[in-house]
């Protein structure tokens, strides 16, 4: 179950509006690379590189409900939300802005991106499983109730999963160095996101007993 899905505290009104920030960066960013790749559409990488980012905006489009999602009490944890949330934007800006380093197109290249859009999908459904109970926010309601059904049978996070995967995905067709460093940091923030929300989780009732049995992104490993 992910962590940003479980619980509310305090905090300052920054923390809130600072990741509805970072998202208009991310979709200037990505239509930048859009128009772009669209200019050298006639070459086969580029016309599929503008799909691609085509499709993180149609991404980033989908969960404006979440993004923009405020409750009643400001979040009482934002650190890892906004590490997280910087990460992300720079790992995805440093892709599909920086050139492309295949000269020519291969069928291959829609092993990538084949990646990238099953992380996107896993995401969504992860979201929607959790309905109402999913925020971006640290928050817990006061009928909160542990998900164990669907996507959550088989790890805890996959939320978290798609959003690394679908990173994976588009970084390796990006493919550039500062783009694979930033990747490492995103999966870095990640990891710090999951462990901080996991302190407020285990006093759900029930969370204990389901986190036991269930891994947090690969089950079986981690």
């Amino acid at each position: 179950m992910s962590g940003a899905e479980q619980v509310t505290g305090t905090g300052s009104s920054w923390a809130v509006r600072a990741p509805q920030l970072l998202f208009v960066v991310a979709v200037l960013a990505v239509a930048t690379g859009l128009v772009v790749h669209l200019r050298h559409a006639g070459e086969g990488v580029d016309l599929v590189a503008a799909v691609l980012a085509a499709c993180y905006l149609a991404w980033l489009a989908v969960e404006i409900p979440v993004t923009f999602r405020t409750s009643g009490s400001a979040p009482r944890e934002s650190a890892s939300l906004l590490f997280y949330a910087t990460a992300r934007i720079a790992t995805v800006s440093a892709a599909v802005l920086g050139p492309l380093p295949w000269d020519e197109w291969s069928p291959l290249l829609l092993l990538p991106a084949a990646v990238f859009v099953g992380g996107v999908v896993l995401r969504q459904v992860a979201i929607r499983t959790l309905g109402r109970f999913y925020s971006h926010h640290v928050t817990r309601q006061t009928d909160h109730q542990v998900v164990t059904w669907g996507v959550y049978r088989f790890i805890r996070h996959p939320a978290y999963a798609g959003m690394l995967s679908a990173h994976v995905g588009f970084v390796v067709f990006f493919l550039n160095p500062l783009s694979v460093v930033l990747l490492v940091v995103l999966a870095a923030a990640i990891t710090f996101r999951i462990r901080t929300e996991e302190r407020m989780l285990l006093n759900i009732p029930g969370y204990r007993d389901y986190a036991a049995g269930h891994s947090r992104l690969v089950p079986g490993l981690w």
